[in-house]
Protein backbone atom coordinates (compact mmCIF):
# COMPACT_ATOMS: atom_id res chain seq x y z
CA UNK A 1 0.00 0.00 0.00
CA UNK A 2 1.28 3.48 -0.83
CA UNK A 3 2.45 5.56 2.10
CA UNK A 4 1.15 8.72 0.43
CA UNK A 5 -1.89 10.32 2.05
CA UNK A 6 -5.04 9.89 0.00
CA UNK A 7 -7.19 13.02 -0.28
CA UNK A 8 -10.86 12.21 -0.70
CA UNK A 9 -13.23 14.33 -2.85
CA UNK A 10 -15.02 15.37 0.34
CA UNK A 11 -11.75 16.68 1.81
CA UNK A 12 -10.97 18.53 -1.43
CA UNK A 13 -14.35 20.27 -1.33
CA UNK A 14 -13.82 21.17 2.33
CA UNK A 15 -10.37 22.62 1.59
CA UNK A 16 -11.73 24.65 -1.34
CA UNK A 17 -14.57 25.98 0.81
CA UNK A 18 -12.11 26.95 3.54
CA UNK A 19 -9.91 28.77 1.00
CA UNK A 20 -12.92 30.63 -0.41
CA UNK A 21 -14.08 31.60 3.09
CA UNK A 22 -10.60 32.91 3.87
CA UNK A 23 -10.62 35.05 0.73
CA UNK A 24 -14.08 36.44 1.50
CA UNK A 25 -13.05 37.25 5.07
CA UNK A 26 -9.90 39.02 3.84
CA UNK A 27 -12.00 41.04 1.38
CA UNK A 28 -14.53 42.10 4.02
CA UNK A 29 -11.88 42.75 6.69
CA UNK A 30 -9.96 44.95 4.27
CA UNK A 31 -13.13 46.93 3.64
CA UNK A 32 -13.66 47.50 7.36
CA UNK A 33 -10.02 48.56 7.68
CA UNK A 34 -10.37 51.03 4.84
CA UNK A 35 -13.43 52.62 6.43
CA UNK A 36 -11.38 53.29 9.56
CA UNK A 37 -8.48 54.96 7.71
CA UNK A 38 -9.89 58.14 6.13
CA UNK A 39 -8.17 61.28 7.45
CA UNK A 40 -7.78 64.88 6.17
CA UNK A 41 -3.99 65.01 5.73
CA UNK A 42 -4.16 63.77 2.14
CA UNK A 43 -5.42 67.09 0.74
CA UNK A 44 -2.44 68.93 2.26
CA UNK A 45 -0.03 66.35 0.81
CA UNK A 46 -1.48 66.72 -2.70
CA UNK A 47 -1.51 70.54 -2.58
CA UNK A 48 2.12 70.66 -1.47
CA UNK A 49 3.07 68.26 -4.27
CA UNK A 50 1.28 70.10 -7.05
CA UNK A 51 1.66 73.79 -6.10
CA UNK A 52 4.70 75.92 -6.85
CA UNK A 53 5.70 78.22 -3.99
CA UNK A 54 2.14 78.76 -2.75
CA UNK A 55 2.80 77.28 0.69
CA UNK A 56 5.82 77.61 2.99
CA UNK A 57 5.38 74.21 4.63
CA UNK A 58 2.84 71.66 5.84
CA UNK A 59 1.39 73.81 8.59
CA UNK A 60 1.13 76.86 6.33
CA UNK A 61 -0.92 74.77 3.91
CA UNK A 62 -3.19 73.68 6.78
CA UNK A 63 -3.54 77.30 7.91
CA UNK A 64 -4.31 78.72 4.46
CA UNK A 65 -6.79 75.96 3.65
CA UNK A 66 -8.71 76.39 6.91
CA UNK A 67 -8.67 80.20 6.61
CA UNK A 68 -10.06 80.02 3.08
CA UNK A 69 -12.50 77.08 3.30
CA UNK A 70 -12.91 76.27 6.99
CA UNK A 71 -12.15 72.92 8.61
CA UNK A 72 -14.39 71.13 6.11
CA UNK A 73 -12.06 72.39 3.38
CA UNK A 74 -9.57 69.77 4.53
CA UNK A 75 -12.00 67.14 3.27
CA UNK A 76 -12.31 68.59 -0.25
CA UNK A 77 -12.17 65.78 -2.77
CA UNK A 78 -12.75 63.15 -0.11
CA UNK A 79 -16.15 62.05 -1.46
CA UNK A 80 -14.38 59.84 -4.01
CA UNK A 81 -11.99 58.13 -1.57
CA UNK A 82 -14.77 57.82 1.00
CA UNK A 83 -16.88 56.02 -1.60
CA UNK A 84 -14.00 53.97 -2.99
CA UNK A 85 -11.81 53.35 0.07
CA UNK A 86 -13.85 50.37 1.24
CA UNK A 87 -13.66 48.42 -2.05
CA UNK A 88 -10.03 49.48 -2.62
CA UNK A 89 -8.85 48.22 0.76
CA UNK A 90 -11.06 45.16 0.36
CA UNK A 91 -9.32 44.35 -2.93
CA UNK A 92 -5.91 45.11 -1.41
CA UNK A 93 -6.28 42.70 1.51
CA UNK A 94 -7.99 40.09 -0.68
CA UNK A 95 -5.08 40.36 -3.14
CA UNK A 96 -2.57 40.04 -0.31
CA UNK A 97 -4.35 36.89 0.89
CA UNK A 98 -4.28 35.57 -2.69
CA UNK A 99 -0.58 36.48 -2.98
CA UNK A 100 0.17 34.47 0.17
CA UNK A 101 -1.68 31.48 -1.27
CA UNK A 102 0.32 31.78 -4.48
CA UNK A 103 3.54 31.91 -2.46
CA UNK A 104 2.57 28.70 -0.66
CA UNK A 105 1.64 27.10 -3.98
CA UNK A 106 5.03 27.96 -5.50
CA UNK A 107 6.94 26.11 -2.77
CA UNK A 108 8.68 23.03 -4.13
CA UNK A 109 7.57 20.91 -1.17
CA UNK A 110 3.99 22.32 -1.24
CA UNK A 111 4.23 22.97 2.51
CA UNK A 112 1.43 25.34 3.50
CA UNK A 113 1.83 25.06 7.26
CA UNK A 114 5.15 26.77 8.00
CA UNK A 115 5.16 30.60 8.20
CA UNK A 116 5.90 32.60 5.07
CA UNK A 117 9.47 33.75 4.61
CA UNK A 118 10.36 37.43 4.29
CA UNK A 119 10.76 36.99 0.52
CA UNK A 120 7.32 35.35 0.27
CA UNK A 121 5.64 38.13 2.24
CA UNK A 122 7.40 40.64 -0.03
CA UNK A 123 6.06 38.82 -3.08
CA UNK A 124 2.51 38.73 -1.66
CA UNK A 125 2.64 42.42 -0.76
CA UNK A 126 3.94 43.40 -4.19
CA UNK A 127 1.34 41.22 -5.91
CA UNK A 128 -1.46 42.88 -3.93
CA UNK A 129 -0.75 46.20 -5.66
CA UNK A 130 -1.58 44.89 -9.15
CA UNK A 131 -5.36 44.31 -8.83
CA UNK A 132 -5.68 47.23 -6.41
CA UNK A 133 -4.18 49.69 -8.92
CA UNK A 134 -7.06 49.07 -11.34
CA UNK A 135 -9.36 50.66 -8.76
CA UNK A 136 -6.88 53.03 -7.13
CA UNK A 137 -5.64 54.90 -10.22
CA UNK A 138 -8.96 56.38 -11.45
CA UNK A 139 -10.03 57.12 -7.87
CA UNK A 140 -6.79 58.99 -7.26
CA UNK A 141 -7.15 60.89 -10.54
CA UNK A 142 -10.58 62.21 -9.53
CA UNK A 143 -9.48 62.93 -5.96
CA UNK A 144 -6.38 64.89 -7.00
CA UNK A 145 -8.33 67.10 -9.41
CA UNK A 146 -10.91 67.87 -6.72
CA UNK A 147 -8.23 68.58 -4.12
CA UNK A 148 -6.27 71.13 -6.16
CA UNK A 149 -9.40 73.25 -6.58
CA UNK A 150 -10.04 76.11 -4.20
CA UNK A 151 -6.54 77.59 -4.34
CA UNK A 152 -7.59 80.63 -6.34
CA UNK A 153 -9.52 80.89 -9.57
CA UNK A 154 -12.87 79.45 -10.55
CA UNK A 155 -13.66 75.84 -9.68
CA UNK A 156 -13.71 73.69 -12.81
CA UNK A 157 -15.53 70.70 -11.37
CA UNK A 158 -18.83 70.55 -9.48
CA UNK A 159 -18.11 67.18 -7.93
CA UNK A 160 -16.54 63.73 -8.50
CA UNK A 161 -19.10 62.65 -11.10
CA UNK A 162 -18.55 65.88 -13.00
CA UNK A 163 -14.80 65.18 -12.98
CA UNK A 164 -15.38 61.75 -14.52
CA UNK A 165 -17.76 63.21 -17.10
CA UNK A 166 -15.35 65.94 -18.17
CA UNK A 167 -12.32 63.63 -18.21
CA UNK A 168 -14.15 61.14 -20.42
CA UNK A 169 -15.25 63.93 -22.73
CA UNK A 170 -11.68 65.25 -22.99
CA UNK A 171 -9.81 62.00 -23.47
CA UNK A 172 -11.95 58.94 -22.85
CA UNK A 173 -10.89 56.16 -20.49
CA UNK A 174 -7.24 56.97 -21.16
CA UNK A 175 -7.71 60.32 -19.43
CA UNK A 176 -9.57 58.81 -16.48
CA UNK A 177 -6.81 56.23 -15.97
CA UNK A 178 -3.93 58.69 -16.41
CA UNK A 179 -1.23 58.00 -13.81
CA UNK A 180 -1.89 54.25 -13.61
CA UNK A 181 1.79 53.43 -14.19
CA UNK A 182 2.88 55.89 -11.52
CA UNK A 183 0.28 54.49 -9.13
CA UNK A 184 1.64 50.97 -9.63
CA UNK A 185 5.22 52.26 -9.28
CA UNK A 186 4.20 53.75 -5.94
CA UNK A 187 2.08 50.90 -4.64
CA UNK A 188 4.07 47.81 -5.69
CA UNK A 189 7.13 48.53 -3.50
CA UNK A 190 4.97 50.48 -1.07
CA UNK A 191 2.62 47.54 -0.48
CA UNK A 192 5.58 45.19 -0.10
CA UNK A 193 7.03 47.46 2.60
CA UNK A 194 3.56 47.86 4.13
CA UNK A 195 2.85 44.18 4.70
CA UNK A 196 6.46 43.21 5.48
CA UNK A 197 6.68 45.91 8.17
CA UNK A 198 3.39 44.80 9.66
CA UNK A 199 4.34 41.14 9.79
CA UNK A 200 7.83 41.84 11.17
CA UNK A 201 6.51 44.23 13.82
CA UNK A 202 3.85 41.73 14.88
CA UNK A 203 6.50 39.01 15.14
CA UNK A 204 8.78 41.26 17.22
CA UNK A 205 5.94 42.14 19.60
CA UNK A 206 4.73 38.55 20.04
CA UNK A 207 5.81 37.11 23.42
CA UNK A 208 7.49 33.71 23.46
CA UNK A 209 4.93 30.93 23.36
CA UNK A 210 2.19 33.18 21.98
CA UNK A 211 0.76 33.64 18.50
CA UNK A 212 0.80 36.92 16.49
CA UNK A 213 -2.98 36.57 16.14
CA UNK A 214 -3.32 37.02 19.92
CA UNK A 215 -1.59 40.41 20.12
CA UNK A 216 -3.12 43.10 22.28
CA UNK A 217 -5.13 46.07 21.03
CA UNK A 218 -2.14 48.40 21.51
CA UNK A 219 0.29 46.06 19.77
CA UNK A 220 -1.96 45.82 16.70
CA UNK A 221 -2.23 49.62 16.61
CA UNK A 222 1.55 49.99 16.80
CA UNK A 223 2.24 47.36 14.13
CA UNK A 224 -0.31 48.94 11.80
CA UNK A 225 1.13 52.40 12.37
CA UNK A 226 4.65 51.18 11.58
CA UNK A 227 3.35 49.55 8.39
CA UNK A 228 2.05 52.93 7.24
CA UNK A 229 5.31 54.68 8.09
CA UNK A 230 7.32 52.04 6.21
CA UNK A 231 5.15 52.39 3.11
CA UNK A 232 5.25 56.17 2.89
CA UNK A 233 8.97 56.32 3.61
CA UNK A 234 9.59 54.86 0.15
CA UNK A 235 6.36 55.83 -1.65
CA UNK A 236 6.63 59.63 -1.63
CA UNK A 237 8.80 60.17 -4.78
CA UNK A 238 6.52 58.15 -7.11
CA UNK A 239 3.52 59.68 -5.33
CA UNK A 240 4.74 63.17 -6.24
CA UNK A 241 5.06 62.14 -9.89
CA UNK A 242 1.61 60.54 -9.78
CA UNK A 243 0.04 63.69 -8.34
CA UNK A 244 1.69 65.88 -10.96
CA UNK A 245 0.77 63.59 -13.84
CA UNK A 246 -2.84 63.38 -12.68
CA UNK A 247 -3.30 67.09 -11.99
CA UNK A 248 -1.51 68.62 -14.99
CA UNK A 249 -3.34 69.74 -18.15
CA UNK A 250 -3.21 67.28 -21.03
CA UNK A 251 0.09 67.47 -22.90
CA UNK A 252 2.15 68.81 -19.99
CA UNK A 253 4.08 65.56 -19.68
CA UNK A 254 4.65 62.88 -22.29
CA UNK A 255 4.99 60.21 -19.63
CA UNK A 256 6.40 59.27 -16.24
CA UNK A 257 10.07 59.79 -17.16
CA UNK A 258 9.29 63.17 -18.74
CA UNK A 259 7.48 64.18 -15.56
CA UNK A 260 10.50 63.11 -13.48
CA UNK A 261 12.90 65.06 -15.71
CA UNK A 262 10.81 68.24 -15.73
CA UNK A 263 10.12 68.08 -11.99
CA UNK A 264 13.82 67.85 -11.12
CA UNK A 265 14.75 70.52 -13.67
CA UNK A 266 12.14 72.98 -12.38
CA UNK A 267 12.21 72.35 -8.63
CA UNK A 268 15.28 70.25 -7.88
CA UNK A 269 15.49 66.72 -6.42
CA UNK A 270 13.92 67.88 -3.15
CA UNK A 271 10.60 68.30 -5.00
CA UNK A 272 10.33 64.50 -5.07
CA UNK A 273 9.84 64.57 -1.29
CA UNK A 274 7.16 67.25 -1.12
CA UNK A 275 4.23 66.15 0.98
CA UNK A 276 6.36 63.87 3.17
CA UNK A 277 5.31 65.77 6.32
CA UNK A 278 1.53 65.37 5.96
CA UNK A 279 1.98 61.84 4.61
CA UNK A 280 3.82 60.87 7.78
CA UNK A 281 1.34 62.69 10.01
CA UNK A 282 -1.36 60.57 8.43
CA UNK A 283 0.59 57.33 8.01
CA UNK A 284 0.74 56.15 11.61
CA UNK A 285 -2.78 56.86 12.91
CA UNK A 286 -4.59 56.02 9.66
CA UNK A 287 -2.89 52.67 9.19
CA UNK A 288 -3.04 51.83 12.87
CA UNK A 289 -6.82 52.22 12.50
CA UNK A 290 -6.78 50.23 9.25
CA UNK A 291 -5.10 47.15 10.69
CA UNK A 292 -7.13 47.36 13.89
CA UNK A 293 -10.27 47.27 11.74
CA UNK A 294 -8.89 44.39 9.68
CA UNK A 295 -7.75 42.26 12.61
CA UNK A 296 -10.79 42.67 14.83
CA UNK A 297 -13.36 42.34 12.04
CA UNK A 298 -11.54 39.17 10.94
CA UNK A 299 -11.71 37.80 14.49
CA UNK A 300 -15.43 38.48 14.65
CA UNK A 301 -15.97 36.77 11.29
CA UNK A 302 -13.90 33.77 12.41
CA UNK A 303 -16.22 33.38 15.38
CA UNK A 304 -19.46 33.59 13.43
CA UNK A 305 -18.56 32.06 10.07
Amino acid sequence: MSSEQVVTPKEEVKAAASSTASSVKSFLAGGFGGMASVMPFDLVKVRLQTSHGLYKNTFDCFKQTIARDGVLGLYRGMATPLASITPIFAVSFWSYDLGKKLAYGLRSNKDDTSPLTLAEVTFAGTFSAVPTTLFMAPSERVKVLMQIQGQGGEAKYKGPLDVVRQLYKEGGLRSIFRGTGATLLRDAPGSAAYFVAYELTKKALTPAGSKPEDLSFGAVLFAGGMAGVAMWTIAIPPDVLKSRLQSAPAGTYSGLLDCLRKTIKADGPSALFRGLGPAMLRAFPANAATFLGVEYSRKIMDMVI
